[in-house]
């Protein structure tokens, strides 16, 4: 039975907003991703209401050392990285995108890899904060924010992962055939709905999140 979620506490939930850095946000970025600037309103909108709502928003970047050291296998799969181009701790292209950015307080996150939990101390955060419930949004579907999903799922955490408001760019064909941004979001979220979260709109997450209230509320 594929995970189902109800209502969000919003005391005992955590916004995490996954890699909408420079790099992957602005026009002619060295990884851009042209869908995750489209949702841009939607989840500006959606994090909004999570403060409002007393919601903890996260925010993680993917950085690397301008040294290299912290590259692994990345340095095989993508040239900007390997190149010192894209994705370098202490440039531009790592600070959030000023549309969305931290608000004085906010945890940011600097990972090395997709998963927001690899390497990182998300999980003690998110374990002070008395965390049950994790939203995931931003880019990319299939990479950084289903690996943090998945590793969130893996350590006992609800997931809710909102379809509109996470977003990812189009495959070239290696020999297996190319995917559209549009096929390769829906396949992602088709097999995360299966396996490890509540897949659901930011209306939706909305919805739950004041439900949640009204129930405490007529408590």
């Amino acid at each position: 039975m594929p995970q189902q979620i109800e209502r969000i506490d919003p005391v005992r939930a955590a916004l995490i907003v996954v890699d909408m850095e420079n790099d992957f946000v602005k026009p002619g970025a060295s990884f851009e991703v042209e869908a995750g600037r489209a949702m841009l309103p939607k989840l500006k909108e959606f994090i909004g209401f999570c403060r409002q709502s007393g919601i903890a928003v996260i925010y993680t970047t993917h950085a690397h050392r301008p040294d290299g050291s912290d590259m692994g296998r990345f340095a095989d799969i993508y040239p900007p990285i390997a190149e010192g181009t894209g994705l370098v701790d202490g440039t531009d292209g790592i600070e959030i995108y000023d549309e969305i950015a931290p608000e004085p307080g906010e945890v940011i996150i600097k990972k090395h890899r997709y998963s927001a939990f690899f390497g990182t101390d998300l999980d003690i955060i998110l374990r002070g904060l008395g965390t049950d419930t994790v939203i995931v949004t931003g880019v990319t579907t299939e990479n950084c924010c289903h690996a943090t999903a998945r590793d969130a799922m893996f350590h006992d955490y609800r997931v809710a992962f909102l379809s509109d408001c996470t977003a990812t760019l189009a495959y070239p064909d290696l020999g297996y055939g190319a995917l559209s941004a549009d096929q390769l979001h829906r396949s992602s979220l088709i097999a995360l709905a299966f396996s490890t979260a509540h897949v659901m709109t930011a209306a939706e997450c909305m919805a739950k999140v004041v439900a949640a209230k009204g129930k405490v509320a007529a408590e």
